[in-house]
């Protein structure tokens, strides 16, 4: 099956099997391999460099125990060259990073992203495209773990995470692709998701050359703002002994079922996903208890029904204009709550204001607007991802694909839009003439880069082929990192990518249903006749 993958994935290149190596060689050239790079790659200690063959379950007993959560462990799908080493980028700074090497190398180039603040390298994104014949690398941001904490009165590693991390992965992994395959790379790719994606969309702005395709998901760009939102949520809801606090069995039982109730049949289709959440004009004061029904578990009080209309109303700096949109209806996810509903600032938000913004000290109870308008405005190294001008990345033939869940709760959907027409205005373009080089996806009913009740399995992940290299699931119809391999190198630009609902999120249980997701600004329209887990059911409009 494997094989059939691979030529498929080739299809659109004229590059073969010509890369591929008799195993031994193979092998004797990777074990020899650490000196070389050693010797010919500046600033770079080399750590090693080993065979590890297709199956190997590696472990990470280095990596900080923080990054556990993200990847303990990993299955190698390919015969690959694993080498690890350190690259300085500043006399106080250096980044981790590995580059895996397939033995069936197809002449393409990946480097992959990070989350939250981005200290872990995401070795099942390696794992997932070293087995589709991408030479691909991976870094840890500049620092070890999870915590801002390394960010505090350190400017260089700080500018590691902004930008510098991903751009100088990117630079060293394409020479070492170049000196282990003995020929440079035809097309070089990105594969990123959250911060991932903010990733992504830097080095579209900033290092314009840096990829052929950009496949970039739900990115924290806007990212001070983002930054200030969660913040913003905390000080509405407070904490469990707060009037304003709603504990997550009433987010469950009475929010979320009463935001379905109230705009789940807006697009047609009862079915527990709002495929497109602008159109849902909530109103939390269905929930509000009687005179007589204060204490009812079924109603909110009128403090939490104001604090919920404010979480669903945009937030604007001191200066009136507007800083952070909306939560979107239909967004309340049981793996998030907690986590930024839960009465504590989120971790990332609560290290980025200790670490970067303000120090240790802080109280984080405290802040107001003024806090996150200086937040916006402190904008360290341009985080802010915000740049309109993509003139350099779109002359250069460079493509973006991004796509984006209506169903997330980190990030909200509605800024992926704010930025689309941001560069519609900062370009003069119309959105056919946008479509040319960067194409906006939203993915009805997922959540943060995956999981949600929608047909949220788009090929963006391991997972996001259901943890198993299909043909069907690889195919550019219903894959976003084929769809951007078959527009680099074939010219084919994708109008739909089509996503999948396994039952349970589990491939092996069958096909739940799937649906296409239409490029934006068009919107997936149920024509109110067929069966809505049928894909033909729905159309662009």
């Amino acid at each position: 099956m494997l094989g059939f993958t691979y030529l498929l994935l080739t299809f659109w290149m004229s590059a073969q099997m010509s890369f591929a190596a008799p195993f031994a060689q193979f092998e004797a050239g990777c074990n020899n391999f650490a000196s070389q790079v050693a010797n010919s790659v500046a600033n770079t200690t080399v750590f090693f460099a080993e065979v590890v063959p297709a199956g190997t379950n590696l472990t990470f007993p280095d990596q900080d125990p923080s990054c556990a959560s993200t990847s303990s462990s990993q299955v190698v799908l390919a015969d690959m060259c694993r080498v690890a080493l350190n690259v300085s980028t500043s006399n106080d700074s250096g980044i981790i990073m590995e580059a895996w090497l397939p033995k069936n190398w197809t002449g393409r180039f990946l480097s992959t992203g990070n989350g939250g603040l981005g200290g872990c390298i995401q070795y099942v994104d390696l794992a997932y495209t070293t087995a589709l014949g991408f030479a691909t690398v991976g870094a840890n941001n500049g620092h070890n773990g999870t915590s801002g904490a390394s960010f505090y009165h350190n400017p260089e590693v700080l500018a590691d995470f902004v930008y510098r991390s991903v751009h100088t992965s990117a630079v060293v992994g394409k020479e070492i692709t170049r000196l282990f395959y003995g020929t440079p790379h035809n097309t070089s790719y990105y594969l990123g998701c959250s911060t991932g994606g903010r990733q992504g969309f830097k080095s579209m702005q900033d290092f314009p050359d840096d990829f052929d395709g950009i496949v970039a998901g739900a990115p924290g760009i806007n990212w001070n703002s983002l930054m200030s939102w969660e913040d913003y949520v905390h000080s509405v809801l407070g904490n469990n002994s707060s009037p304003t606090f709603i504990t997550n069995g009433e987010w469950l039982d009475l929010v979320h079922k009463n935001v379905m109730k109230q705009c789940d049949a807006i697009d047609g289709a009862v079915d527990g996903i709002i495929e497109d959440p602008n159109l849902c004009n909530y109103r939390p004061e269905d929930l509000l208890c009687g005179s007589s029904s204060s204490n009812s578990p079924d109603c909110l009080t009128a403090e939490q029904v104001h604090a919920l209309r404010l979480v669903y109303s945009p937030l604007y700096n001191s200066n009136g204009h507007l800083m952070y949109p909306r939560q979107q209806p239909g967004s309340e996810d049981p793996s998030y709550i907690d986590e930024i509903f839960g009465g504590q600032l989120v971790q990332f938000s609560a290290d980025w204001f200790r670490y970067v913004v303000y120090d240790p000290s802080s109280d984080l109870n405290t802040l107001n607007v003024t806090d996150w308008t200086h937040t916006q405005q402190l904008n360290p190294y341009n985080i802010g991802t915000w740049n309109g001008n993509l003139s350099a990345f779109r002359n250069n033939g460079g493509k973006m694909l991004t796509y984006q869940g209506q169903a997330d709760m980190v990030v909200s959907p509605i800024d992926m839009e704010l930025y689309y027409a941001h560069v519609q205005r900062t370009m003069s373009l119309q959105s056919k003439e946008v479509d040319d080089f960067m194409r906006l996806f939203r993915i009805s009913g997922m959540s943060h880069c995956a999981n949600g009740p929608g047909a949220w399995e788009i090929g963006q992940t391991l997972p996001g082929v259901g943890g198993q290299l299909t043909v069907e699931m690889l195919h550019p119809d219903r894959n976003v990192l084929t769809a951007m391999v078959k527009w680099v190198e074939g010219e084919v630009a994708p109008e739909t990518i089509q996503g999948t609902k396994y039952v349970n999120d589990t491939k092996d249980l069958g096909v739940q249903f799937s649906r296409r997701h239409c490029r934006y600004p068009l919107r997936n329209t149920y024509d109110g006749v067929g069966d809505s887990r049928d894909p033909d059911s729905w159309f662009c409009q």
